[in-house]
């Protein structure tokens, strides 16, 4: 088991060589990905295979002795372990061609995918145990799309220049760590010496603790259940919770903001549920009118595409999601609002607006491949749609509920139709003993 270096060796040699002097020196091996286009291959280690992770002793991380003098800034002992060369095929291109076509964006594509394909592959055959990365915008790209080829649970740890902006390209759907460089990657100087020393010290430690998980017994083998979740149906999710853990499942529980449906379906189709919950489908309605909290067009399609069994309801569709109120587009300046805190703003969905939801939700379970069931909650699907709720607007609700309805009729999706508000707790309990029912069935 080693650590998994990836780095633009061309341009950031000195700062890796400190970083794998000092992981090495933690005690964990360290295997060195050069990701580097631009610049001379280092002249491959005697015994090189081009094997990532092994060399002429199949011991993945050799030629890191571990003693932190070798390596020393600017020492030309630093030889990747995985040379340029390899990464570049193994995203299917050669690294002459990508040098003679001088097209930073195509090489830098090429080297993610290979670094991606390569990492993976280590962690396959059980030969590694985390990843670190040092770089600015091209090399942090390279690095987040090998750590997002790895399973949730590898270490993943990303020191960057882009920590402190947008870092949703490099996190995505993984559990990538970032770290803020405050300086650029150039050089061990004051300010740079402590902040890669923690990430060294940070990786080393959680490689320690991965390598210990990976040897202990599994301490829950209860099947997993997604669901989804909104502050405005918390209630309803906490009581399916409660009644599916009784009922022997482990409930994974992700907030309805975009990031956690995009994270769902990842996990969903990487196969890790027996079952989903989904009572929260508000990311799209954020979707299609253009709020901030979209998960893209996928959302609710991974269960159905997996045949995992499914109970969907419709909450918190009433509402799409925006900013501070100054940040609400002008076009929705007339539209009923809802500052629901400083930082986010609410927008009720018209009743066009809510049979196009419905439609969509409708045509997606339609189209699935396992078992559905579809909740209907005629008494509000949100906390602040029921009656005297700032969102209570039945024809609005009834316009979602006719087209989903609709939608569904003639397909093998069950509809349990319920005067219920989503909140309800027997309404939620009921949801779970159907999904319940729907895996005990499929299984």
């Amino acid at each position: 088991m080693a650590v998994l270096l990836i780095g633009t060796l061309d341009t950031k040699g000195a700062e890796y060589a400190y970083v794998r002097d000092l992981v090495t020196a933690a005690g964990q091996e360290v295997v060195l990905l050069d990701a580097g286009v631009m610049g001379d291959p280092a002249p491959p280690r005697a015994g090189a295979t081009g094997d990532p992770g092994a060399d002429s002793t199949g011991d993945p991380g050799a030629g890191s002795t571990g003693d932190p003098g070798v390596g020393a800034v600017g020492d030309p002992a630093l030889i990747a372990d995985v040379p340029a060369r390899v990464v570049a095929e193994a995203g299917g291109a050669s690294l002459a061609r990508l040098r003679s076509d001088g097209d930073r964006g195509a090489a830098l594509r090429v080297m993610a995918d290979g670094a991606a394909r390569l990492a993976r592959d280590l962690w396959e055959r059980g030969r590694l145990s985390g990843v670190l990365a040092l770089g600015g915008s091209g090399g942090s790209s390279i690095a987040a799309a090998a750590m997002a080829a790895l399973p949730v649970g590898v270490p993943k740890l990303l020191v960057s220049t882009m920590a402190s902006g947008d870092v949703s390209p490099y996190v995505g759907q993984s559990d990538v760590t970032l770290m803020y460089s405050v300086v650029d990657v150039a050089g061990i100087n004051a300010i740079s010496r402590p902040i890669l020393g923690n990430a060294a010290a940070a990786i080393a430690a959680m490689a320690a603790a991965y390598d210990a998980r990976r040897r202990e017994a599994p301490r829950d083998d209860r099947p997993l259940v997604a669901a989804t979740m909104f502050g405005v149906t918390t209630p309803a999710v906490t009581a399916a919770r409660a009644r599916l853990e009784e009922l022997g499942y482990e409930v994974v529980v992700f907030h309805a903001t975009g990031s956690g449906g995009r994270a769902m379906e990842a996990l969903i189709r990487d196969g890790y549920f027996a079952g989903v919950l989904d009572l929260t489908t508000t990311e799209l309605a954020d979707e299609l009118v253009g709020g901030v909290l979209s998960a893209g067009p996928d959302r609710l399609s991974a269960a159905g595409a997996a045949g995992v069994p499914q109970v969907v309801s419709l909450g918190a569709v009433d509402m799409v999601n925006f900013g501070p109120k100054d940040t609400v587009p002008e076009r929705f300046a007339r539209r009923r609002l809802l500052v629901h805190n400083p930082t986010v703003t609410l927008m009720r969905t018209t009743a066009e607006e809510c049979a196009a939801i419905g439609r969509q939700i409708g045509a997606k379970l339609a189209a699935a491949t396992g078992p559905v069931a579809l909740f209907v909650p005629r008494g509000g699907v949100s906390a602040v749609d029921v009656e005297g709720g700032p969102f209570h607007d039945p024809a609005a609700d009834a316009a979602c509920f006719d087209a989903v309805t609709q939608a569904v009729a003639g397909t093998g999706v069950q509809v349990v139709d319920s005067d219920d508000d989503i909140n309800q707790p027997r309404f939620a309990v009921a949801a779970a003993d159907r999904l319940h029912e729907l895996i005990q069935k499929s299984g």
